[in-house]
């Protein structure tokens, strides 16, 4: 596994686009520049009973489990980290891969998320996992994903810019 040469690790509130915005950076660059990790998809492959639980347990013994879980086999030169969401998801990669982290939220008003069929849910939209980066991070980039194309589109070209400058 070579070492990347820029982690974008993405965060945002449930249907703020996370996802979205990290396949646009990933068909912009290539996949042959570019993958897109998850640090949720070793969590759920690992354990799918009750996994909430046995995350937390996880993480608090081993803050960087899934996050060396999910890094496993990436050879691409950028990393976009499409689900990071708590601090230490965040101390990690830094204390990891240093200056190549930038910390990238993704932000929608409530109105647009409702509109993508966003619901409250009481012990999951006020729950650390959707949380746990409201405080405590200094974002590098803040993309605002509210159904605004050319708006998203000049937002993505910048951030590329600075990605591509690392190549």
């Amino acid at each position: 596994m070579a070492a990347p040469r820029a982690v974008l690790l993405l965060s945002g509130k449930r249907k703020s686009g996370k996802d979205f915005v990290a396949e646009e950076l990933r068909g912009r660059l290539g996949p042959d520049v570019c993958t897109v990790l998850r640090l949720s998809g070793p969590l759920k492959e690992q354990y799918a009973k009750d996994m909430i639980h046995w995350g937390e347990e996880k993480r608090h013994a081993d803050p960087g489990f899934f996050c060396r879980a999910a890094v496993e086999g990436a050879a691409q030169p950028v990393w976009v980290v499409s689900d990071t969401r708590r601090l230490s998801d965040v101390e990690w990669f830094r204390d990891v891969y240093g200056d190549v982290v930038q910390t990238v939220r993704v932000v929608a008003t409530e109105e647009t998320r409702k509109r993508r069929n966003w619901v409250f849910v009481a012990g999951v939209d006020d729950a650390e996992s959707e949380c746990g980066l409201d405080q405590g991070v200094s974002f590098d980039w803040v993309i605002t994903n509210d159904g605004d194309e050319l708006s998203l589109d000049q937002q993505l070209e910048m951030l590329l810019q600075a990605v591509r400058s690392r190549l």
